[in-house]
């Protein structure tokens, strides 16, 4: 059984997680599924989930729903992906899955109420692209008939990191090799004993987070289970505004819904719950462990990436993203070097890095927030030296970046340039900038950036002041309609 190729899919990505099992690579301005080559990928997870139902005949183009923070990330890794997205909608808070759906099923519903939505998390694995494509057409069939459709992967082993499914009677009208089953109940990630019962039992799925449903069936439960939800939602998406081409969310309106899940919110309570099982090569990359489950691995079963030297080494996996990290006589441990944080771990141990970054988020850190790199709009800068009243960073502008004009009260400036042809405009004067040339802005002047030219520019910026904080800007123009509250 191959699907209903008739049928017209909606895709909709939802990309607002924190990832925080996967720091430090994943940190809350670059969550994990921006990052790339995790397990030696040529992309990121992004632009895999993206390009696994790249828009054509039966597959429409994708809505992406995304903190608003990491807008133009979600578009620069689109492009990459190739895919044009039908929308970018930006929360302006987070709220979990649920209100994230609503809002996607509202907006199908505005040209057909019928439509159906494959909901895909951004952060996901899939090794068999042909057979995750009829996956979908399949459950669109089903989901055509008023279900609402669950993705179960047959487990491989008796995981505690993942939710479970049991699956009930097949539906009538789709039995057979390719058969669709009635929801049974939803159980938590288990014990290890509890895991390896369910796996026994044959009955048990993994809850991948992928449903596949019509519009108005899905808005009809929450209308039912949770109204002030679909409320919130409704009135959000009523008072959106356009933004640079990014639907903007109101704020206020959808901050009044509840943060829930889709599972907790419909999932459990709905008697229209369906699950697919499926085996095809599934995993949410959710910890570095279940990384390591899916790397490829020497003989020695570690995975390296990176520049690193392993002697009497097993069982590892080690990334480094800068310097070299060395091994000798360890084994089953991770080890991930980024510059500014190293995180050493028992690999069962993998699950609980999250409590790491409750710790820094705890202490006031910044580590658990950003890289030493950090991406705007216009490119990047990466923090180089850092030392009392004084920063040095590499400033990365892509051609046509534009930085706001702007000034600092705390802080005065050296640019100078390394490659490409800097446009550089001070209190209202404005001149070009070449390589092995320099200028210097003073606190309280008033100063722009530009690339204007057609390769990257690249600039070291001292920074020497009191204060070196990046909220130390004051706007007066932005060309990417930044809020005061975001820097840079």
């Amino acid at each position: 059984m191959s699907g209903d190729k008739s049928l017209r899919i909606h895709p909709v990505v939802l990309s607002g997680g924190a990832g925080t099992r996967l720091w430090p690579l994943s940190r809350a301005m670059y969550p994990k599924q921006f990052v790339g080559g995790l397990n030696g990928a040529s992309g990121s997870l992004l632009t895999a989930t993206l390009a696994r139902l790249a828009p054509d005949e039966g597959f429409a183009r994708p809505v992406v729903v995304c903190n608003n923070a990491h807008r133009f990330l979600v578009q620069e890794h689109a492009a990459l992906a190739g895919v044009e997205p039908e929308a970018i909608v930006l929360e302006p808070v987070a709220r979990n899955t649920a209100p994230a759906i609503a809002v996607a099923a509202l907006l199908a519903a505005r040209h057909d109420p019928t439509a159906i939505l494959a909901i895909m998390p951004s952060d996901h694995v899939i090794a068999d692209l042909a057979g995750f494509r009829d996956a979908v057409r399949r459950a669109a069939a089903v989901a055509k008939a008023g279900r609402i459709v669950l993705f179960g992967i047959e487990p491989t082993e008796p995981h505690t990191g993942y939710g479970y499914i049991r699956k009930g009677a097949p539906l009538s009208g789709f039995e057979g090799a390719d058969a669709a089953f009635a929801v049974d109940g939803f159980f938590e990630k288990p014990d290890a004993e509890t895991a390896r019962k369910h796996v026994a039992d044959g009955r048990y799925l993994w809850n991948s987070g992928i449903f596949v449903f019509r519009a108005d069936t899905v808005l009809d439960e929450l209308a039912r289970h949770e109204p002030a939800l679909l409320a919130a939602a409704r009135a959000a998406l009523q008072g959106a505004s356009d933004d640079l081409g990014f639907l903007r969310l109101d704020a206020e309106a959808f901050a009044r819904a509840p943060a829930i899940s889709i599972d907790y919110a419909v999932m459990e309570k709905t008697e229209k719950a369906a699950v697919l099982p499926l085996s095809i090569g599934w995993s949410d990359l959710g910890s570095w462990g279940s990384l390591w489950d899916a790397a490829p691995r020497n003989a020695e079963g570690n995975f390296l990436q990176g520049d690193t030297l392993t002697e009497d080494t097993t069982g590892c996996y080690i990334r480094s993203e800068r310097g070299l990290v060395s091994t000798l006589g360890v084994k089953d441990l991770v080890i991930v070097e980024t510059p500014g944080a190293v995180l050493v771990a028992d690999k069962s141990r993998s699950q609980d890095v999250a409590k790491l970054v409750g710790r820094l988020k705890a202490a006031g850190r910044t580590e658990q927030d950003s890289h030493l790199r950090s991406y705007r709009p216009w490119g990047f800068f990466e923090t180089l030296s850092l030392g009392p009243r004084f920063q040095v960073k590499l400033l990365h502008v892509k051609p046509g970046g534009v930085l706001s004009m702007q000034m600092h009260h705390h802080r005065s400036e050296h640019w100078i340039v390394v490659q490409g042809t800097a446009r550089v405009t001070v209190e209202g004067d404005a001149k070009l900038v070449s390589e092995n040339e320099s200028v210097y802005i003073t606190a309280t002047q008033w100063h722009r950036l530009e690339n204007p030219g057609k390769v990257p520019l690249e600039l070291i910026e001292v920074q020497i002041g009191s204060y070196l904080g990046e909220d130390d800007i004051i706007r007066s123009d932005d060309v990417y309609h930044r809020q005061a509250s975001e820097t840079r």
